[in-house]
């Protein structure tokens, strides 16, 4: 595709980014001869006919909200144009790197360069709220700093704007589950005190090198944003109370814009905002000349944590975007971080040099593993923790889960990657196997079996839409050593949340001579939490390769289909190859 010109003006030049909905390309105006960004919307190629609506519609919605905003902090939209049945978003280009990126090349960033940043996000986050947008996905990933000193806001793909008919579906929550408000994982509408919870917990990130809320896994993480407070920052300086305000539960408690903005300038010059006392849940306060002692209250939050571990592997109907590989750099939206060249207008914002905690040089960054965790999203465990049977996207259980690493890489598949039978004929009759672009290949019963990406750790084949279903995880960093210890701290969330559930059996076992574990079980799905309620079975093989790497195989079906899908199961764990053999 490289050197292909669209709409008779704009030639792809090379891929800057891509990731799970989308890949951006540097591209040259032959009209106006200026290099450009080009988003391709990839994941309308291996989608359904109704999501594949669904996502174009997201995709209009994005130009337009991004179009209403006449801010120099909003990344400009040129032009949106049709080619190959798709919609094609050309930007602005932006020479520089995201927070994200700079949190991950750096450990952290200084709190007074944190406050700066967060100025103009709250600028930009103040032009999209005039002009009647909702950005709903603030997150160090959608935040680029250029190289001249500019900060801007980018990803306006599920953005809300006012008197638009909602794109997404009926209680569904969209966005990065770390920086979601407490009120949207409750499923309360989103309003203009969402998206600063959502900056504030952009700051926090900013200045402690890790997200407030993450957890182990995506339920977790949304019951700390719900009913924890975060640890205390130990390098916030004076942008700590900020954060505090920010972050408030309530909504209606939260600081406005403008106050939020002369907070922000305070700390951007190494001054502690006073106005944020207003905010610190203190029962007296004292002020330092290096900051604040609280008696009563922690001024921060608490320690609070929850148990660690995985949701249990509960049935979910697939459909979720494909995986997609995090290159460095910038977002252009639909989760595609990326790095190019902007022209921008916006001046850089001269700080001062007051007398912050957090100065000097951060150290360098660690060598953390790229992690690929084992994350079941267990549908009625969500339903109970936000009411209402809600259903949850969960947009790119996201880079930042790895600390800013590479999501699995995708692609849409190629000749190489389409259905074949074994070359030695070792397969059953009309069983093929399918090569996935995240490198493993699996027997399937037939051709009808799709590809279904569950979320960016794991992948789903399907020849239903998820009735029956068989899935891959894969995680290169396991929290256990053991796989049998692994799914009995699984079972362990799992047994107080479905209905009915009952083991049939966990044993070790030997698998591709290494230590196992096979659990099977039962259970019954209700028909508030999926389209196929009823009574159900799964078996799940868990094994730790020589490498390390944790791969986890497994299949769910009705009940009543158990005896088929159980020999079927059997033939895909004959059959199972990892990426690499």
């Amino acid at each position: 595709m490289q050197g292909l010109l669209l709409a008779g003006r704009y030639r792809l030049v090379d891929t800057i980014g891509s990731g799970g909905m989308g890949r951006v390309w540097r591209a040259r105006d032959e009209v106006l001869h200026r290099a450009v960004a080009v988003k391709e919307l990839t994941a309308a190629l291996y989608v359904t006919d109704s999501e594949r609506g669904r996502l174009f519609a997201r995709t209009d919605a994005e130009a337009r909200a991004a179009a209403r905003i006449n801010h120099s902090a909003v990344v400009t939209v040129h032009d949106v144009l049709d080619h190959d049945n798709r919609p094609w978003i050309v930007m602005e280009l932006v020479e520089g790197a995201s927070l994200a990126d700079a949190v991950k090349e750096r450990e952290r960033v200084d709190s007074q360069e944190a406050a700066r940043i967060g100025l103009w996000v709250l600028r930009a986050l103040s032009a999209a709220h005039d002009a009647g947008v909702l950005h709903r996905d603030v997150k160090p990933g959608n935040v680029l700093l250029a190289e001249d000193g500019r900060v801007l806001l980018t990803d306006f793909g599920i953005a809300q704007v006012e008197g638009d008919t909602t794109i997404t579906k009926t209680g569904e929550i969209v966005g990065s589950v770390d920086y979601i408000a407490p009120e949207r994982v409750r499923g309360q509408d989103p309003g203009r005190a969402s998206d600063l919870w959502a900056l504030g917990a952009t700051l926090y990130t900013a200045v402690e090198g890790k997200s407030p809320f993450r957890r182990t896994t995506p339920l977790t993480t949304m019951q700390a944003v719900v009913d924890e407070d975060p640890a205390e920052p130990a390098h916030a300086g004076p942008l700590g109370p900020v954060i505090t305000a920010l972050l408030r539960k309530d909504p209606a408690e939260r600081p406005g814009m403008a106050e939020t903005e002369q907070m922000l300038a305070e700390a951007a010059e190494g001054r502690w905002p006073l106005g944020a006392q207003a905010y610190v849940p203190t029962t007296h306060h004292v002020a330092t000349r290096h900051g604040a002692t609280h008696h009563g209250a922690t001024p921060y939050g608490t320690n609070g944590h929850t148990a660690p571990g995985h949701t249990a592997p509960g049935h979910i109907a697939p459909g979720h975007t494909a995986p997609g590989h995090t290159a460095p750099g910038h977002s252009y939206g639909a989760d595609t971080p990326v790095s190019g060249h902007y022209s921008l207008s916006q001046p850089p914002m001269a700080t001062g040099t007051g007398t912050g905690t957090a100065t000097g040089t951060p150290p360098p960054p660690g060598n953390g593993k790229r992690r690929r965790g084992r994350t079941f999203v267990l549908v009625v465990a969500l339903a109970a923790l936000i009411g209402g049977g809600t259903a949850v996207v969960l947009q790119k259980w996201d880079e930042q889960s790895r600390n800013g690493a590479s999501a699995t890489p995708s692609s849409s598949p190629s000749a190489s990657q389409s259905p074949k039978d074994d070359a030695d004929g070792t397969l059953p009759d009309g069983w093929v196997r399918r090569t996935d672009p995240a490198g493993f290949s699996l027997p399937l019963p037939d051709k009808t079996w799709k590809r279904q990406v569950f979320d960016a750790n794991q992948t789903d084949y399907t020849p239903d839409g998820g009735e029956h279903f068989i899935r891959i995880a894969v995680d290169d960093s396991p929290d256990f050593d053991d796989p049998k210890l692994h799914q009995i701290d699984l079972e362990e969330q799992i047994s107080q949340r479905l209905v009915d559930y009952e083991r049939v059996t966990m044993e070790v076992n030997t698998y591709r001579d290494r230590r196992g574990s096979l659990w099977e079980y039962t259970w019954t799905a209700l028909a508030k939490d999926t389209p196929f309620p009823g009574p159900r079975r799964a078996i799940e093989e868990t094994y730790i390769a020589r490498d390390g790497v944790e791969y986890a195989i497994y299949m769910s079906a009705p009940a009543e289909d158990w005896a088929t899908a159980r020999k079927q199961f059997d033939t895909i764990l004959r059959g199972w190859r990892p990426a690499g053999q």
